[in-house]
């Protein structure tokens, strides 16, 4: 019966985390400005080119690197 109150006890506050931890409002897109105030996106045109293939280089050589002694054991 602890051991089942200890799990119950530990799952809620893992639910329950995310709910105390809230960002901060999202600003309003072309600054604020009325509607002829710029064509500002709402990402602010952030570029995310890099980063992904950053990644998907990083995940190609980790895959090589998992693969090389499957080949090697032949």
């Amino acid at each position: 019966m602890k051991k089942a109150l200890k799990l119950l006890l530990i799952a809620g506050i893992f639910l329950a985390l995310p709910l105390a931890m809230t960002a901060q409002v999202p600003p309003h897109p072309n600054n604020g400005g009325g509607p002829g105030g710029g064509n500002t996106p709402v990402g602010g045109g952030a570029p995310l080119d890099g980063g992904a293939i950053t990644l998907v280089v990083m995940g190609m050589i980790y895959g090589i690197k998992k693969s090389i002694p499957l080949f090697k054991k032949s």
